[in-house]
């Protein structure tokens, strides 16, 4: 029984920590990815080495089963409360609307907007939004709130260089924090 509930503790720190390792990988951190399957190896060497070393126990079967589903389940919890990295939004709208550009934009969002047509040749407008996985909920809130009408697609870019995130998204976000702050305080910065 003990040897069951090792088994079932290590998979629940296994299976986290490969979804953390290819989660590095995909995102090109080869060196974090490396980190993680030091440990990962270990884990995995180990419990299976108990597993194996009866193959008759049922119950270290069934616990490393369990184990399992469980650090899925708690690998994506794990996965979903970091949000590593960056979505690529775009908004299309029937109409102009420099109001949610205005706004996107003060609340620390890079926003690019184009020009189109529609299949009756009718002006169509185009949001690109980059934004961090983590505020991804608050933009898609804003988006609903301010263009309810609009076609959104969400997407995770894999590379990108320069442009308004790199230089600008730090500063602004900066900004308005300190502005909250201030105002939460009642200083003038």
């Amino acid at each position: 029984m003990v040897n069951a509930l090792l088994i079932i503790g290590m998979q629940l720190l296994l299976v986290p920590l490969t979804t953390l390792r290819m989660m590095f990988v995909v995102k090109g951190q080869s060196r974090e990815a490396a980190i993680f399957a030091v440990f990962e190896a270990l884990i995995y060497v180990v419990s299976l080495g108990i597993v194996f070393s009866d193959l008759e126990n049922k119950l270290n079967m069934l616990a490393y089963a369990i184990g399992f589903s469980g650090g899925i389940y708690l690998g994506g919890l794990v996965e979903k409360r970091l949000a590593i990295g960056y979505r690529a939004v775009n908004v299309s709208l029937l109409e102009r609307n420099d109001e949610l550009v205005e706004k996107l934009r003060n609340d620390g969002f890079g926003v690019t907007v184009f020009e189109g047509e529609g299949m009756d040749n009718e002006k169509r407008y185009r949001l690109d939004i980059i934004a961090k996985r983590s505020r991804e909920k608050e933009l898609m809130t804003l988006l609903h709130g301010e263009a309810p009408k609009a076609f959104v697609v969400v997407y995770e870019p894999t590379n990108f260089k320069g442009g308004y995130l790199v230089k600008n998204m730090k500063k602004r976000m900066k900004e308005k924090e300190n502005t909250i702050n201030s105002e939460s305080t009642g200083k003038k910065e």
